[in-house]
């Protein structure tokens, strides 16, 4: 590991701590930021001092009840600040696309650093379009839902549901939600024959454009398993510990669903193209075998939300289901009751934003937010709720991350539109080297 690298480590691991998260916990209700630590490397002091795990066992800065002795007790051993600047300053003597990108990722902790300080009131309050910018690299706007609500209601229409009675769009799309649920007690069944035909889809048509040495790569090497009473919709759970006899990586996941969830198979297909295959499980085994292969830094072993690269990720896990099927609009999917699971499921990530947006760029109230996400978003009771409050009004995802999805989602649509597959799919993927959601452009546009 080179010393960039090294900063790398602490500086994500150590905000990680402070948030609460625990990367090696295998499941989504320890994790937080750091999405995976999947390399050999010895885990660094800011993860391994004796104060770090009493921040994690409080909960860090995002806890119900702050520790304040135990958070002051780890940052008087471990320098955040220092381990984000000494990213910054690796970053100035390197050149092209890896100088990029981890300006970038210090940008984004610098963020994330300062709104924790707002938190515990050792700093001044983070300005929102800083926020959204650290992690999208665009400030903040409000969602449209206009044009996919009115497809949605076109596509209901032709099914036989009245969109024009009292109870009007929303009741419809309940109704066609209740008629195609999917039974979570059975989820792992499903997603087994699930994932099974978007490997089968991503085979056929994502392979094809790759290097061929990613063909060997298990693209959905994953767990489903349902858990009761979650703060989040569900949780993929990149481990990528687990080694072969020779010593190769398994690129092994899990996924955790919120057994409460209200959903329809249509949307549940989405749901596993976004995070199985060919979308983040798919993502992140690619680029831990780059970084096996020597093709990508340490920072590609060290997956950090809140980030311009957890943007594209989003982006590219949303588009996941197009990219299967070789098109690049939801009209151009080859079944009418999948574009309205689709429309639905990019109509949940516009509410994200738009919780976002209206929480923390215009101080609403969670009451109004939920109705809002619920009549033009069409979101459920359960996730108006979720959205609204547990993940809208966290200081650091509410500020930071909901407005990745929709961010992501149309940037990578964009240039999937623009450039020739063969083109924007080995860059999205990180195959000439790892890249976000700003500096693909650098890849696609010199």
């Amino acid at each position: 590991m080179d010393q960039a690298g090294k900063y790398v480590a602490d500086a994500v691991l150590g905000i990680d701590t402070l948030w609460g998260g625990d990367v090696m916990c295998p499941s989504g209700t320890g994790r937080f930021i750091a999405d995976s630590w999947f390399s050999d490397e010895p885990l660094p002091a800011a993860y391994t001092h004796p104060s770090a795990a009493m921040v994690r066992e409080s909960g860090g800065v995002a806890g119900k009840r702050i520790d304040q002795e135990a958070v002051e007790e780890y940052l008087r051993h471990v320098d955040l600040p220092k381990a984000i600047a000494g990213v910054r300053e690796e970053a100035g003597k390197l050149q092209g696309l890896r100088k990029s990108y981890l300006i970038g990722l210090a940008d984004s902790l610098e963020v994330m650093w300062d709104l924790a300080m707002e938190v515990i009131g050792k700093g001044d309050p983070v300005p929102y379009a800083r926020s959204v910018e650290a992690s999208t690299a665009k400030p903040p706007e409000p969602s449209r839902p206009e044009k996919k609500r009115e497809r949605v209601t076109e596509l209901l229409g032709r099914a036989g549901y009245a969109v024009s009675n009292a109870g009007g769009l929303l009741e419809a799309v309940d109704a066609w939600r209740r008629e195609r649920m999917v039974p979570m007690a059975s989820v792992r069944a499903l997603g087994a024959a699930v994932i099974a035909h978007f490997d089968n889809l991503s085979q056929k048509n994502l392979l094809p454009y790759l290097p061929p040495e990613l063909a060997r790569v298990p693209r959905a090497n994953i767990d489903f398993m349902p858990i009761k009473d979650a703060w989040f919709s569900g949780s993929m759970n990149y481990l990528g510990r687990a080694r072969n006899a020779d010593g190769t990586p398994q690129y092994e996941a899990t996924y955790e669903i919120n057994a409460s969830l209200q959903m329809s198979y249509p949307e549940f297909e989405q749901l596993v193209s976004h995070e199985v295959v060919p979308g983040h499980v798919t993502t992140f085994a690619y680029l831990q075998d780059l970084y096996v292969r020597e093709k990508a830094g340490f920072e590609a072993t060290v997956l950090t939300m809140n980030t311009r690269a957890a943007t594209l990720f989003e982006g590219i896990a949303n588009n996941a289901i197009l990219i299967a099927h070789d098109v690049t609009e939801v009209e151009q999917l080859p079944d009418e009751d999948l574009q309205i699971g689709v429309l639905l499921a990019l109509l949940q990530d516009d509410a994200k934003n738009q919780s976002s947006y209206m929480t923390w760029g215009e101080g609403r109230q969670q009451a109004e937010v939920a109705t809002t996400l619920r009549r033009d978003f069409l979101v459920t009771v359960e996730r108006a709720d979720k959205l609204s409050g547990a993940w809208g009004r966290h200081p650091l995802l509410g500020r930071m991350y909901l407005p990745a999805y929709r961010s992501g989602t149309e940037k990578v649509a964009e240039l999937r539109r623009t450039f020739p597959a063969e083109r924007v799919l080995p860059a999205i993927y990180g195959c000439n080297g790892l890249v976000d959601i700003q500096t693909v452009d650098q890849i696609l546009k010199s």
